[in-house]
This record gives C-alpha cells, structure tokens and sequence, in this order.
C-alpha cells in the first residue's frame, strides 16, 4: 500500500530531545515521535540524521502511514548507514519538510543538512533552519505583523537570531566558547561547580555552592562530586540537575549564585539588544521571544533582571515567553511555505496549546 502524503513533516531537533509531527493541510496534527538529542559536532552528521531517521519513522507510523512502505534504499549516498530501516520512503511523506535543528549553527551547516535530509526524499521541498527560528515563529503572529522580532533561546545552551520585516537576519555563530558564547544550563552548572570546588579548596571566596551541590547528589563534599563525575559514577549528563540548584541558592541570597544569574541575564539581554540594534528594529516596537527551559522557567532573579535590562537597553521591545514545544514553530513555518489561511493555524496552535515544552 502507498504512502499520502501530509502536507508538512516539522522537526525540531534539540540537544537533549527531538519532536516530529506530521501535519495535513488544515492543521490538524496526524502522527507524532519524540527522539533522542541531535549532536552533529558528537557523533557525526550521518549518525544525527540516521537517529533522526528512526523519529521520523515512528511518527510515519504513529500517522497511520504504510510503515512497511519505507525502504532504506539509497541511504548510504546519503551519509546513512544502509542497514538502518525506515528511514527513506518509496514517496514523500509530506509535500514539505519544515526542520529546525540545534547544532546548524552556521548557513554552512544549514545547507549541508538540507542536502543530507533532503536526499532521503521525506518531503517534496526541505528547508533546514536553526532551532532558534523555530522559537521565533512561534512567538509571531499568524495573521500579519509584526513579521520581525529577535528570539534568544536558553536551554541547554544559549543563542539567538532575529528578523526584520524585509527580510534580512541577524545571527550569532553560537558554537560556544569559540564564538563568545556564556551560559545556558550546560555553562551555568559549569560555573557553578567551578565556584564550588575552589570555594571548598580555598582558592575562592565561600559559597553555600559547595554544600548544595554535592548534597543535591547524597554526597558529602565538593571532593567527593568532583571524584563521581570525573571517574564516571556519576553521568555527566546529569550535570543539567544542578540549575535548578543553582538558582535555588541564588534566590536565599548567595552572593556567587546571584551574580551567576544575573551574568546569565545579561548575556541574554545583550544578545537580544545586538540583534535589535543590527536589524534596525531598536526605534520600532518588537517582539523578543524567549524559551528554552532557563529563559522559560521564569526564575524571577533572571526574568526580572532581564526585563529591567531590555526596558533599558531595547524600551520599545515587548518580551514573550514561548512555553509551548517548538515543534510548533517548526510547523507554523512549514504552513507559511504552504499559504495556509486562518483556520489551519488556529487548529495546529490549539493542538499544542496544552503541550508545554520539555527539556
């Protein structure tokens, strides 16, 4: 039996997880997965995409769609390893692949995953885009302007990109440290163990940091939680846990935790200022999107701290928080490249309206 297609295929791809939805013309969702992170820079672009591939297929699934349909044929000219199953179908699952991934940092990478998803034939157009995009459409109107606005995400990591009404964008490379990049909860728990071990050793000012870190784990001492990440007791992965930590100290007053937060706030109002001022959007009312879970768990020392810095920096600019999962920003673009009117809109955002993004 053949495949019909849906009229959209959205992804967005995050450090930690990834959605898929198919979604047909009207807006109704059909079928859904959620994967695995998607990390290019750590195990390979064929290796993301085929991780990626198994999403898609379960969501082909979920949609109702003839799953045995699927073949792997060709998957290796695609970077894939041929072996692996469902990954490329006999006929396009959507008319359009709308994919907002973490990781294509640079058009470069933008490009070079478009050729690579675009080869397994999953839709009959592919455009790849940061995840960053994927917020910022979110955060837009359906229905006509403002058609410009700037979105920092804070999650795992931090970034942020913007759009003026003609067009034009502003970036950053967000590749970390290379390109300038501080915090997100991947950089927070950092420096948050940084301060803490040369709080216990002596080489730095005390901080309740190395106390409440390890005791988050059971353990008691800044030794002993050094000694359980690096020898692998502990799972770097679940460093993440000490954000919340972290902020939970910072609201008791700690001075180091606070100054944390606040440098946290910073970075985030400057990046979103920058791409305001690059985009000639600093004299016009704008839209400032904000998600990813540190920026949308709205930490009051950090949502408050960041609101008095915009109010300074960018006073015309309105802040949104973007709960909802970005997959929705995903398939909010695939419907623009469609001409979908009101009525599917409407439809696809009632659909998430009750979701919430996770990390």
């Amino acid at each position: 039996m053949g495949l019909t297609p849906a009229a959209a295929l959205a992804v967005d791809a995050g450090n930690s997880k990834t959605d898929v939805a198919l979604v047909s013309a009207d807006g109704t969702v059909l079928g859904s997965a959620r994967g695995g992170g998607f990390r290019p820079p750590a195990v390979g672009a064929g290796a993301a995409v085929a991780s990626l591939a198994r999403t898609v297929a379960r969501a082909a699934r979920d949609a109702g769609l003839d799953a045995a349909g699927l073949d792997a044929a060709g998957l290796d000219a695609a970077g894939l390893d041929a072996a692996e199953p469902d990954a490329r179908p006999g006929v396009p699952l959507a008319e359009h692949v709308s994919a907002c991934l973490a990781n294509a940092d640079l058009p470069r990478e933008e490009r070079e995953l478009a050729e690579r998803i675009g080869a397994l034939g999953w839709g009959r157009t592919t455009r790849v885009a940061n995840d960053t995009f994927a917020l910022l459409r979110a955060g837009l109107p359906d229905d006509g302007p403002p058609r410009h606005g700037v979105a920092v995400v804070c999650g795992a990591g931090v970034n942020c990109a913007g759009v003026a009404a003609d067009g034009r964008v502003h970036r950053f490379p967000a590749v970390g440290r290379l390109s300038g990049d501080w915090g997100g909860g991947g950089g927070l728990a950092e420096e948050a163990l940084w301060h803490a071990a040369r709080a216990e050793d002596g080489r730095g000012g005390d901080t309740e940091l190395a106390r409440a870190l390890p005791a988050h784990f059971g353990l008691p001492s800044m030794y002993a939680l050094i000694e359980a990440f690096h020898l692998g007791d502990l799972p770097g992965e679940r460093r993440h846990e000490l954000v919340p930590v972290l902020f939970a100290v910072a609201a008791g007053g700690d001075a180091v935790a606070r100054s944390l937060v606040h440098r946290q706030a910073e970075e985030i109002a400057v990046m979103a200022a920058v791409a305001l001022e690059r985009l000639d959007l600093l004299g016009t009312p704008a839209p400032v999107v904000l998600g990813g879970g540190v920026a949308a768990a709205r930490h009051p020392l950090l949502h408050d701290r960041l609101l008095a810095l915009l109010a300074e920096r960018a006073p015309l600019a309105t802040v949104h928080v973007v709960t909802a999962p970005p997959v929705l920003g995903a398939a909010l673009l695939a419907l623009d490249r469609l001409g979908a009117g009101p009525a599917p809109y409407a439809r696809l955002r009632a659909h998430y309206a009750g979701h919430t993004a996770r990390a």
